[in-house]
């Protein structure tokens, strides 16, 4: 089972479980986000969730972390059962940074809906489902994290999106997450505990901050006559996020 739980300094997520359920949430989400340009209008949005694809690939492949988690077999069950065995098992691990997970968790509502238009499939199918128990634990993580107030604020954002405000998604900037995750990460913990509600909201509602950051980028990708998603943010991630 995915299990999330928040990291020491609250710079992010720990995301574990074993190696069937990384296989089973990889294989999800890349059908979910679909094939490179099925959906030109999200690609940018789309290379953030396989960014998770691709630390849980590598978590796989035992190039994050592990930790081991008991199985809920004692020497007696066991006994009873006539096998011997380890009374734990191995759950893999990876991080992710809290505004970064936001978006992403956010952002599979739309590529839930568009995928099960497109492939005129039901809600109850099995990658559907698979995505929804990945936003289900980071739910439960906030809820265990937050008071109760902050988690409602945050709250309002998890229902399942509807075609009217897929636009929230199209041509999203990525690069306002960048600035985002990098403004989290220099912050201490208690600051960000206070603001996670906040930049939900500048996550999911492009106040302002979104508006100006998108003319900028476009107008620096005009005068460079390049693609916006090509625009990086000028201030740079540090190299130890403090997790």
């Amino acid at each position: 089972m995915i299990s999330i739980q928040p990291t020491q300094h609250l710079t992010g997520v720990t995301v574990s479980g074993d190696v069937h359920d990384f296989q089973e949430l990889y294989d999800a989400l890349h059908t979910i986000v679909g094939e490179e340009g099925e959906y030109p209008n999200y690609d940018a949005v789309r290379i953030r969730i396989l960014g998770v694809c691709y630390d849980i690939r590598h978590a796989i492949m035992g190039n994050r972390g592990a930790k081991h988690v008991p199985n809920g077999l004692d020497r007696d069950g066991m006994r009873y059962l006539s096998i011997t065995g380890s009374e734990m098992n191995i759950y893999l691990t990876f991080e992710v940074l809290l505004p970064e997970m936001m978006f992403v968790s956010y952002a599979l509502n739309y590529f839930i809906h568009l995928f099960e238009r497109n492939n005129k499939t039901h809600a109850w199918n099995s990658n559907s489902m698979a995505v929804r128990k990945f936003q289900s634990a980071f739910a439960t993580c906030l809820e265990d994290t937050l008071s109760e107030k902050k988690f409602a604020q945050l709250k309002k954002y998890f229902m399942r999106s509807n075609s009217w405000d897929l636009i929230k998604y199209e041509g999203y900037m990525t690069q306002y997450v960048d600035m985002l995750n990098i403004k989290f990460i220099h912050m201490d913990r208690e600051k960000r505990e206070k603001n996670i509600s906040i930049f939900a909201k500048r996550l999911v509602e492009k106040d302002h901050r979104y508006i100006q950051v998108f003319h900028e980028i476009h107008t620096v990708a005009r005068e460079n006559g390049v693609h916006p998603d090509e625009i990086r943010p000028i201030e740079k991630y540090p190299d130890d996020y403090g997790w």
